[in-house]
């Protein structure tokens, strides 16, 4: 796309969808209905925006349509999709094999007992990490959590935030995870890459988290612990190594869901059941992959019409590498205020970031970290986040009370702009 046709008109459509999602979300959440942003599911919000596009377009409908259908068959979005797929069936057969579970007693069963509270982020972080999902790790850990800190005499609130602050450093670094597939799709760089560069930027911060939990809460209480066995463990373990040492993900995530059921076979689970399993797990990511589609779409018409060019220039106008790195964590920041959604505002941004990448000499791993890394730090901060909501549910907590102590993403919001704005942090953490 050219310069002169470059044009803000374009970006219409997009600030339709946030402006629907948003005011949506604002008007259940005044009328006090639980997870208001949730009420109105994202791939309905991008239809009307998908209308003003077709409508603005210059092109012919059949064109327009066309190159729509282009941005959705792209094949980083299509990877994704596969990708999507094969992660949810890894976790719905991992979870009904009794993986979860066994983690979970496992980690506590290793714990001192005075080391409760760095105890359930080290946990929460390994399962999200395993697991590629910060819901799925509160979803799992939030009532055994709560029963230790009951029993341990642990604070609540910081309980909380414990959980929250390792179920989301996990999900920014799992190589499964959601915002790792979006990032590194729309980035263009390998899963390894981006996880090692964020893994040198969340080491710091989560060994700052153990020391604030340390000093949290102690409990002199040992924790009420269920048998378990360390075999449905295995998989996980297996995923997250294979990952780290660059097998292709898709390779990954099948051994990972064949090992899995292999191990639910050697007790009572059966392969109608492994079956059942596996379509559940395609199904629950029904929402995510239709949302993909659907922005896929959309970038590519906002690209081909010169919105995104248009807002790269005004972004990149005079700008150093620091100015582009901050502009993109601004975008995807701003982005999940809206949205209450970490890879929502990734797909969103994906292009954009992107474009201030290439135009301020920011290599596609950086922009894919920065991207994840505040998704996932405003995720952790928004009270209408989903997690907030879920753990404020459990705990019989506000989701401000929850998210106030979740000290983690704060930290490494902290580390990575210092590592933007500072030289010596710079090359002490920054490899790309």
């Amino acid at each position: 796309m050219s310069k002169s046709s470059a044009s803000p008109l374009p970006l219409v459509p997009l600030l339709v969808f946030l402006a629907l999602f948003l005011g949506v979300g604002t008007y259940f959440s005044l009328t006090g209905v639980a997870k208001a942003f949730y009420q109105l599911p994202a791939p309905v919000a991008v239809l009307p925006a998908l209308i003003v596009a077709v409508l603005i377009s210059k092109e012919s409908i059949n064109k327009t349509v066309e190159q729509f259908l282009a941005g959705c068959g792209h094949s980083n979005i299509m990877a994704m999709c596969i990708i999507y797929l094969l992660s949810g069936a890894f976790g719905a057969v991992t979870k009904a094999t009794g993986g979860v579970d066994a983690t979970v007693y496992l980690g506590m069963s290793l714990i001192p007992t005075a080391l409760l509270l760095p105890g359930l982020f080290v946990i929460a972080a390994f399962i999200a990490t395993a697991m590629g999902t910060s819901m799925g790790t509160i979803a799992a850990l939030a009532p055994v959590a709560l029963g230790i800190a009951q029993h341990g005499d642990l604070p609540l609130t910081v309980t909380a935030g414990a959980l929250l602050s390792g179920a989301m450093f996990g999900d920014n670094l799992s190589v499964i995870s959601d915002t790792t597939i979006a990032a590194t799709r729309t980035q263009g760089c390998e899963m390894k890459d981006k996880f090692r560069a964020n893994f040198r930027l969340a080491l710091p911060a989560a060994l700052l988290t153990l020391l604030w939990l340390g000093f949290s809460g102690v409990s002199h209480h040992p924790a009420a612990l269920k048998a378990y066995s360390i075999l449905p463990v295995l998989p996980y373990i297996t995923v997250m190594v294979l990952a780290i040492v660059g097998l292709n993900v898709f390779v990954v995530l099948i051994i990972g869901i064949l090992l899995a059921g292999v191990v639910g076979l050697t007790g009572d689970y059966h392969l109608a059941q492994f079956a059942k399993d596996i379509d559940t797990g395609f199904s629950n990511m029904q929402e995510i992959l239709i949302l993909s589609l659907l922005m896929g779409g959309l970038a590519y018409l906002m690209e081909r019409q010169g919105g995104l060019a248009w807002l790269a220039q005004k972004l990149g106008r005079g700008s150093s590498r620091s100015a582009g790195e901050l502009s993109i964590a601004a975008l995807v920041f701003t982005t999940n205020c809206c949205t209450a959604n970490n890879t929502v505002s990734i797909i969103v941004n994906g292009q954009l970031a992107k474009d201030i990448a290439q135009q301020n000499a920011i290599s596609p791993v950086r922009s894919a970290s920065l991207l994840d890394i505040f998704a996932c730090v405003n995720q952790g901060l928004v009270p209408w986040g989903a997690q907030a909501l879920m753990l404020g549910a459990h705990f019989a907590l506000s989701p401000l009370e929850v998210v106030s102590s979740s000290g983690y993403v704060i930290l490494l919001a902290a580390i990575t702009l210092a590592s933007t704005l500072f030289k010596p942090v710079r090359q002490l953490l920054v490899k790309h």
